[in-house]
């Protein structure tokens, strides 16, 4: 019995140790790697009189391979970082931040930038061991003769002195000693030299900081000067450009009678939608409107008011006039009949959508073309507006281009930012750019004598029998120029025999409508077909 559990228990013991075993070769590592230490670092550095840093290196490694961070850039001031070039690399790799060294042997390289000059003299600051090292020398050798030394070993912040450090008695070399660096802890030693001795700077690289990207100084306040007086040039050239139109404007100026003898004679023979172009350089929706009402009462069309329940929204149609002479139509006058009308004897205001809205555009550009026909202008106004326009959009985004390089590379982002001002400038100016000829601000000055006239509303002197065709002739221009209510009141006031009538030659009511509701008709009217072209071209501009 006792053999039995002696047997057992043996058992036991020699399965808990076959487990132990097991589990110790699990966690072990099947190839530890030693620890990388420099046991010795002899170091010869040789500053060079065009300021470059020769250095070699002999190293004793245990372990490897040992890779060491260099010193490749430090922060300078506000804007800079210094940058130490590291070249001609042998016995070691270095991809640009770390030199990896596999084994014992002789490393060398070159550094450029190490050295600073002083109001004094120049130092020479460098870098020469990180560890983990046991025992470092390092001898420094110089373009002159050796007037101070000092060294600091630790962390990379480190004020602690190091072991030792000397000058020979002849003052060309000076040598320093470490005993015993930990990982990521440097030896760094400093040489001073007499002034002039390598006649370096540190080679400088600008940060980018968005504080300092816009720096107002000489050369940008100059600068933005400079843009002031372009853009007080500017000012002075649309003032020559468009301060002429005012001077003839105000030599022209006066009140000027649309008619004669009974006759309607408007000044310069400008039509409606004219106007509008002539006066704001703008061929807008209030011109077309204006020119359709010029076409009924000149015989073109007759505007049919449709009856309408009291909830209704109201609609007219407007009828095409047999034998009219179209052939007397000017062509953007042609391009609106033929756009209104589109092979139909008659269409509703409310339908004028669709192929009329796509026809909207031959009638803006035939009022654009009528007025440099007509001598107004020497170039379109619309044309000369996005040719400014465009210069301005490709000058702001040129600046904004160089307001990002600027900023990123120099501190003279407010140069850029001053190009856009300039494109923002130009392009918002473009809008004023248009200039009449001599011809065009004549007329526009006899335009506005006619608006005077009509604001006066001098009728006495008008024939009792003229004064329905010639205050229908007024209209459109009341239109125009924003009088519809009272020259409307004026017509429904007057027929052609001192008696109230229905209808008008170019405008037909409802039944039980009369000449006297006229002046409420055409104001809605007015503002129901702006609405309908606006609607159509969903702008205000065509």
């Amino acid at each position: 019995m006792m053999d039995h559990a002696r047997r057992l228990g043996l058992a036991a013991l020699l399965a808990m140790l076959t487990i132990a075993a097991t589990v110790g070769l699990v966690a072990a590592p099947a190839h530890a790697e030693p620890p990388t230490t420099v046991t010795k670092d002899d170091v010869v550095m040789e500053l060079g009189k065009d300021g470059v840093l020769h250095v070699k290196e002999t190293i004793a490694l245990s372990g490897g391979p040992l890779r060491r961070a260099m010193l490749t850039r430090t922060r300078y001031d506000d804007g800079h970082d210094r940058v130490y070039r590291i070249s001609n690399v042998k016995g070691a790799t270095f991809d640009g931040e770390t030199l990896t060294i596999k084994g014992s042997g002789t490393v060398e390289y070159d550094v450029t930038g190490a050295v600073t000059p002083g109001a004094t003299g120049e130092e020479f600051r460098w870098s020469a061991v990180t560890g983990p090292v046991r025992t470092a020398t390092v001898r420094v050798t110089g373009p002159g003769r050796v007037q101070n030394v000092s060294c600091f070993a630790g962390e990379p912040t480190s004020a602690m002195a190091c072991t030792a450090a000397s000058v020979d008695e002849a003052g060309t070399s000076a040598l320093f000693e470490q005993q015993g660096l930990d990982a990521g802890q440097m030896l760094t030693v400093i040489v001073g030299y007499p002034q002039g001795a390598t006649g370096t700077a540190p080679i400088l690289e600008r940060r980018f900081e968005l504080s300092n990207a816009f720096t107002l100084n000489a050369v940008t306040v100059m600068s933005l000067v400079g843009l002031l007086i372009l853009l007080l040039g500017g000012v002075g050239l649309l003032y020559w450009a468009r301060g002429r139109d005012a001077r003839i404007i105000g030599s022209e100026s006066g009140e000027i009678s649309g008619h004669q003898n009974g006759h309607f004679t408007p000044p310069d023979g400008v039509r409606p939608g004219q106007i509008g172009t002539l006066f704001d350089e703008h061929a807008d929706v209030i011109d077309v409107t204006a020119t359709i009402v010029d076409l009924a009462v000149r015989g073109y069309l007759r505007v049919d008011e449709q009856p309408r329940q009291t909830y209704d929204t109201p609609d007219w149609r407007l009828v095409k006039l047999p034998k009219a002479p179209l052939g007397s139509l000017l062509p953007y006058e042609r391009a609106l009949y033929d756009a209104i009308f589109d092979g139909r004897d008659a269409v509703l205001l409310s339908q004028l959508r669709g192929s009329f809205a796509a026809r909207l555009d031959k009638v803006r550009d035939a009022l654009y073309q009528d007025v440099v026909t007509q001598g107004w202008f020497a170039r379109r106004p619309d044309s000369v507006r996005s040719r400014w326009t465009t210069v301005g959009v490709v000058v702001i985004v040129l600046g904004m281009a160089a307001t990002a390089l600027l900023a990123w590379l120099t501190t003279y982002g407010v140069l850029g930012l001053a190009v856009i001002i300039a494109g923002a400038a130009l392009a918002y100016g473009g809008q004023f750019m248009p200039a009449k000829t001599a011809k065009g601000a004549t007329a526009l000055a006899h335009v506005m004598g006619f608006r005077e006239h009509l604001a006066a509303g001098t009728i006495d002197d008008v024939p009792a029998a003229k004064r329905i065709e010639l205050f229908s002739r007024y209209l459109p221009y009341a239109v125009i120029f924003d009088s519809v209510d009272r020259w409307a009141r004026v017509v429904s006031d007057f027929t052609g025999n001192g008696q109230q009538t229905d209808h008008l030659y170019w405008y037909q009511g409802p039944a039980e409508w009369d000449l006297s509701r006229f002046a409420d008709s055409m104001r809605t009217f007015t503002m129901t077909t702006s609405g309908a072209i606006s609607a159509a071209r969903h702008t205000r501009s065509l």
